[in-house]
């Protein structure tokens, strides 16, 4: 049964909404980050980081050094911020491939042929798989997904909600390995081993649980999607063009066949490089996980989308000469003017949160809280989840959070007889529930921008509240998934169990 529109999100959306430009509202986060740097620093609030045993102090940013920093670094701050470069580069490549109509050719082909009602499933399970491919899901499965709910006559909003549902609060999941598993593998080894000193998390340690968990957040985001999500925002009344579904002409359907072709011998040349032991695409290590095809997939994703773009173009007739090429990519920046003015305020906030150390500390005490928690495994592990989703509202990075936290919480969990491979699968649901609502995530500006396009009045409020209900049901089906693995006592990943011998 669909649940009815929800007051309570509604009043969520017109309280954010009321408050200033996403870009002012960054802007004032980062003036009373400088005031909390100045009261933090008089009263002396401070701590110890756990994984090196350094005082953490309160940096006092209103004050000289703080002004010098603050004026020296402020353009390194806005050409430095991690999102802006990446959506910069991909939109080169997407914007010649939209440009020429490749996309739009391709989402008819797709709505063509799949099942109108298992489409909202395949946008979160998508969402959910791109997370091996870095960023691939914030640059073109959440527009994409607006794009196809608003061909096929649903609001917009809905389809990039659950594309993002899937990339953001769906992180931790997924069937394949991801470059995420590895680095928090290595973190926790080095926290096991202050209690086992040849301790070893293998990257595959979450492995099962992850797989499965793929599932339950697919089902869970489509359900909130169609029962709560949609019905809330209703019919679609905007101005924003809507992609026809149509069959295909002659002259697509062979600028298709010619793009296919192409994308094909990429994937070839790809395949020679990583699949070969020492292959010229594998990675300093001899990985795959550590190829430049992953850890550079911005790269990829803008060398293939833009020659494919250029193939499909000149096969299909839309592009006659290279000028047509060039004008697709300007096309492509127009859209993000808001998104440059409103990063240049994010990238100060963000730059100055991390200098003051105050999302620091507010991480090292909520693990000193949950640390002094004298409960059972199930109310420690939902505790455990909460606690990483509070600080997630304030630490973006999982692994920066990980390095803090893994020191205290596995050689907890390990004293108390549990393992260090369920600390770290509990902290990934934590880290995970909480990415669509937290402004601290990287790309949180970027989706108000991507809202902004179907709705002009878009703002904070509008993303959160559409958000929150997945948040809010991730944390309960991700909650419960945990709590039958743990009762039924089974493996997290390969030689990864719940519980430690001391």
């Amino acid at each position: 049964m669909k649940i009815k529109k929800l007051n309570i999100l509604s009043t969520v959306e017109r309280v954010g909404n009321s408050l200033p430009h996403p870009a002012a509202l960054f802007g004032i986060f980062g003036l009373i980050t400088l005031l909390f740097s100045l009261i933090g620093a008089y009263f002396q609030w401070e701590g110890v980081n756990p994984g090196n045993g350094e005082a953490i102090k309160i940096v006092n940013l209103v004050s000289k050094e703080g002004l010098h920093r603050i004026l020296l670094e402020m353009v390194d701050n806005y050409t430095g911020f991690a999102p802006l470069g990446i959506v910069m580069v991909a939109m080169l490549g997407i914007g010649i491939a939209e440009s020429s109509g490749l996309i739009r050719s391709s989402i008819n082909l797709l709505l063509v042929k799949a099942p109108k009602n298992s489409i909202t499933f395949l946008i979160v399970l998508t969402g959910i798989l791109s997370n091996v491919a870095s960023d691939l899901g914030y640059i073109l499965i959440i527009p994409i997904a607006g794009i196809i709910f608003h061909s096929l006559g649903r609001h917009p909003i809905a389809g990039m909600a659950a594309a993002f549902a899937g990339v953001s609060g769906g992180f931790s999941a997924n069937l394949l390995i991801g470059t995420i598993d590895p680095l928090l593998a290595g973190l926790s080894t080095e926290a096991a081993r202050i209690v086992d000193p040849y301790y070893y998390v293998m990257p595959t340690a979450n492995y099962y649980f992850m797989f499965v968990s793929t599932f339950v957040i697919a089902i869970t985001g489509t359900w909130v999607t169609k029962a709560i999500v949609e019905p809330r925002l209703g019919k679609y009344k905007g101005n924003a063009e809507k992609e026809e579904i149509s069959n295909l002409s002659k002259d697509e359907i062979k600028g298709l066949k010619w793009a296919g072709v192409t994308l094909l011998l990429f994937l070839v040349v790809i395949a020679l490089g990583l699949i070969p032991d020492h292959g010229f695409l594998r990675g300093a290590d001899n990985s795959i996980l550590h190829s430049p095809v992953l850890k550079g997939f911005i790269a990829v994703l803008f060398i293939i989308s833009g020659t494919c773009g250029v193939v499909y173009g000149y096969k299909s007739g839309t592009f006659k000469k290279h000028q047509d090429v060039i004008a697709g990519m300007n096309s492509s920046f127009k859209g993000l003017i808001s998104f440059l003015v409103l990063v240049f305020f994010a990238a100060q906030f963000v730059a100055w949160f991390k200098w003051s150390n105050l999302g620091l500390l507010v991480a090292v005490k909520g693990a000193s809280f949950l640390h002094s928690a004298d409960i059972g495994l199930i109310p420690l592990a939902i505790l455990f989840i909460i606690i990483s989703g509070f600080i997630n509202m304030f630490m973006g990075s999982a692994s920066a959070k990980w390095a803090i936290m893994g020191p205290v919480f596995i050689p907890m969990f390990m004293l108390l007889g549990y393992s260090p491979e369920l600390s770290q699968a509990v902290f990934r649901i934590g880290d995970s529930v909480t990415n669509v609502i937290s402004p601290m995530m990287s790309f949180f500006a970027l989706i108000i921008v991507y809202f902004e396009k179907y709705d002009s009045k878009s703002g904070i409020g509008t993303l959160i509240s559409t958000m929150l209900p997945y948040s809010v049901a991730f944390f309960i089906a991700w909650a419960l998934l945990l709590i039958v693995w743990i009762i039924l006592g089974l493996p997290l990943g390969p030689e990864a169990g719940l519980y430690f011998a001391k």
